[in-house]
């Protein structure tokens, strides 16, 4: 195998390795994130409501908020303190994201987040379509 044919299998395997942890961690934050859009959705609904034509919905919605909440709280923390998986995670990207830098340089590490962000939106896209 030549020096190209190597670096191509440890760039590969790199994107794989930074793809995975950083799904894994997105899976838990995203709750978080999403729960800030939910409560400013929330606020508007309320100031939208029309002799409360809309307080069985958004009970409904509240209650949809409420669950998320309590499960990223589930999966991100264990009482006050974050989880030792999560805390793993993200010591493990951090980790993942300096192997690539070592490997591949700063801007391949650029180029593989710009990647994910791609593919991840591509996934919402394509999942709504149907």
């Amino acid at each position: 195998m030549d020096k190209q044919e190597i670096k191509n299998l440890k760039k590969r395997y790199l994107v794989w390795f930074y793809k995975t942890c950083k799904e894994a961690l997105d899976k838990i934050e995203r709750k978080f994130t999403q729960l800030e859009i939910d409560n400013f959705v929330l606020k508007e609904l309320k100031k939208q409501n029309p002799g409360k034509k809309l307080d069985k919905f958004i009970e409904e919605f509240k209650e949809y908020i409420r669950n998320k909440e309590s499960d990223g709280l589930g999966l991100k923390y264990e009482g006050k303190d974050l989880k030792p998986e999560y805390l793993f995670l993200s010591v493990k990207l951090k980790a993942i994201e300096k192997a690539i830098t070592k490997e591949l340089g700063k801007k391949a590490l650029s180029e593989i987040k710009l990647l994910y962000e791609a593919e991840m939106t591509e996934r919402i896209l394509k999942s709504t379509e149907h």
